[in-house]
């Protein structure tokens, strides 16, 4: 079947299961072949083919809301409603989003990109739909690992408690990104296993009926033995409890079994739960057969063996630096302790978990629960080590200042993908970081300008036993730079100049200070003396460079790779008000105040005006021409 040719899902409708298994293998051959150009999240879109074909059989959207958790598993929705035809675009500057989008399609009625919040939407669409009296189906579609976000139980315990109808499908593939963790997953692990409990017990009742009615007592004790079924074939009968009448599990990818299963959902009132089991990778054995979550989303890789495309890189990757580094100063020190929700992979932790698997701890999607716990951990002496995406920091918000900061406790943030990540889009650039942790009291905020500085700031960290520290550091690979053998602290709160100037000063930190480097060697030739500072500490700042600067009446420039409101260069700004240099001369540049979408990272620097081209241009204009040194 030509994919491209589909405008919207209502061509399903007629199509038989036969014709729907053909186009099952056509919708997986096209995914694997296109994907391995422009990557992407392979292994969960190809392991919801049948379910997501079955949904839009089933349901007519987008009246009927289908609401995808994560949205990493959404493009084979983007296939049925329309979107083949931009298949090359996919994650690339000004293409197809690799998440859903509302401005994409009117078949995207939720965007995400996190976890877990599909269901809470999913209860608001549906008071609103009782609201304005209207009928549609309200449909969250949600996986095993995203189910073990608090938010997600927060929302079954309300859905099950105003019993509103919302048929909620369980996505179960046994892992997230990483394998699943925790005891939710061995409830589900459970209920795998146990058959399908529904139809045993509505056959034990049909059974029932058939004894004779010999009084009362056989009655109430014919009622109690078919209710206590469930107790005895699901193991805790999780769902049930909260309020939901559940079915399955279904085969994922039997389209005999989800649709009976979906017509029997259909049909309830209340709450229902569709537990479907699915394989992630189902179709292309690299995939089906990653057990660690490496085929979760890739680059460009080679269909026939498997092999992922990489560009050859300079330095170590920035995350594989930050946690071998831990890892090996824990050899030293015993009360280190790392934790990760859910990202042990993406965090390079595989090597601390394998040396020291006592003190690593994956934690499932679980942000606000992993700080807490860190916080918990430091209260009896030890130094556990946070390793968390910049975006997902974001989640754990509250659990920062109140249980880790206010107590000032001793733990080490590494703040992965901090910056501008690319690809991921809008719901993953790490740019909100410095604007929600610099204003916290007792924090302590740094980025190294190369990986060099990275491994001391990391020890830096581990030693430091003041309160809360954080090390942000970009998604990719270092500069390449030689790593000294023996590390050494960094004084907390020091900058250091990379280069002496005159004229004006470049104030920077982490990956813009190339950029920085760049543009004052161009405006040298323009005879523009440019002082380039490493300000590699964000909070606390080097006041006693900053007086200096003020107190010479030198102008100054902010470059961040991260919002303006509430940044770095506010500090500055802030700085210089509270000291009183009134007339100081303080421009900033950085990540303007609108979401950044997806696109490789030069393209998005390019368009924000954030390149060395913009800060020469930037300084050229901050300094008279009559003060430009001949």
């Amino acid at each position: 079947m030509d994919l491209t040719a589909i405008q919207n899902p209502q061509f399903l409708k007629n199509m038989s299961n036969e014709q729907l298994v053909q186009l099952s293998k056509d919708i997986r051959q096209f995914l694997i072949e296109k994907l391995s150009k422009t990557g992407g999240h392979i292994g969960p879109n190809l392991g919801v083919v049948e379910l997501t074909i079955a949904l839009h059989k089933m349901f007519d959207s987008p009246k009927d809301k289908l609401i995808w958790d994560v949205g990493h598993q959404s493009y084979v929705h983007k296939i049925l409603t329309g979107r083949a035809c931009q298949f090359d675009t996919l994650r690339q500057y000004k293409g197809l989003c690799g998440f859903p989008k509302r401005s994409e399609s009117e078949h995207d009625v939720w965007e995400t990109g996190h976890s877990s919040t599909s269901l809470s939407a999913a209860m608001g669409m549906a008071i609103a739909r009782d609201l304005k009296g209207t009928d549609e189906y309200i449909v969250p579609i949600i996986g095993d690992g995203a189910l073990t976000g608090g938010m997600a139980l927060e929302a079954l315990n309300h859905i099950g408690h105003e019993k509103k109808d919302i048929i909620v499908i369980l996505n179960d593939n046994e892992m997230s990104i990483a394998p699943n963790v925790g005891a939710l997953h061995n409830i589900l692990g459970r209920l795998r296993t146990a058959g399908k409990y529904r139809w045993v017990k509505d056959e034990l009742e049909m059974l029932l009926k058939k004894i004779p009615a010999v009084g009362g007592k056989l009655a109430a004790t014919a009622e109690r033995l078919k209710d206590s079924i469930k107790y005895l074939l699901v193991s805790g009968v999780f769902f049930e409890e909260l309020g939901f009448t559940y079915f399955g599990p279904v085969d994922g990818h039997n389209f005999d079994d989800l649709f009976e299963n979906l017509q029997y959902a259909k049909k309830t009132k209340g709450p229902v739960l569709v537990h479907v089991i699915t394989k992630k990778g189902k179709g292309y054995h690299p995939a089906e057969n990653d057990k660690v979550g490496t085929w979760h989303g890739t680059g460009p890789y080679k269909i026939e063996t498997g092999d992922f495309i990489q560009t050859k890189q300079a330095g170590p990757s920035w995350s594989k630096l930050v946690s071998e580094t831990v890892r090996k100063l824990a050899r030293e020190d015993e009360r280190i302790v790392a934790i990760t929700p859910a990202m042990p992979v993406g965090s390079k932790l595989e090597g601390f978990a394998s040396e020291f698997p006592d003190r690593m701890y994956d934690v499932g999607i679980a942000e606000q629960h992993a700080a807490t716990m860190a916080a918990g951990l430091a209260t009896q002496g030890m130094k556990p080590f946070l390793a968390i995406y910049s975006t997902f920091l974001q989640r754990a918000y509250d659990q920062i200042v109140h249980d880790i900061c206010r107590q000032n406790l001793n733990v080490f943030l590494g703040i992965d993908r901090a910056g501008l990540v690319g690809a991921d889009g809008e719901t993953h650039q790490g740019v909100f970081d410095i604007a929600f942790l610099r204003h916290i009291p007792n924090i302590v905020l740094m980025m190294p300008k190369d990986e060099n500085e990275g491994q001391h700031m990391v020890y830096t960290a581990l030693k430091y036993d003041d309160g809360p520290i954080a090390l942000r550091f970009p998604r990719g690979n270092g500069l390449g730079v030689p790593l000294d053998d023996e590390l050494k602290q960094i004084p907390i709160g020091t900058w250091e100049v990379l280069r002496e100037g005159k004229d004006v000063a470049i104030l920077t930190f982490g990956t813009t200070i190339p950029m920085a480097l760049e543009a004052a060697d161009q405006l040298a030739k323009e005879h523009i003396s440019v002082k380039v500072v490493n300000a590699r500490f964000i909070k606390p700042m080097d006041e006693a460079m900053l007086h200096e600067l003020l107190q010479a009446n030198m102008p100054i420039l902010t470059i961040e790779e991260a919002v303006l409101q509430g940044g770095f260069g506010s500090a500055v700004l802030e700085f210089a008000h509270d000291h009183g240099y009134y007339g100081a001369v303080i421009e900033r540049m950085g990540i303007p105040d609108r979401f950044i979408e997806h696109g490789s990272v030069n393209q998005l620097l390019q368009e924000i005006g954030l390149t060395t081209a913009n800060v020469v241009e930037r300084i050229s204009t901050l300094i008279p021409r009559k003060q430009k040194r001949a």
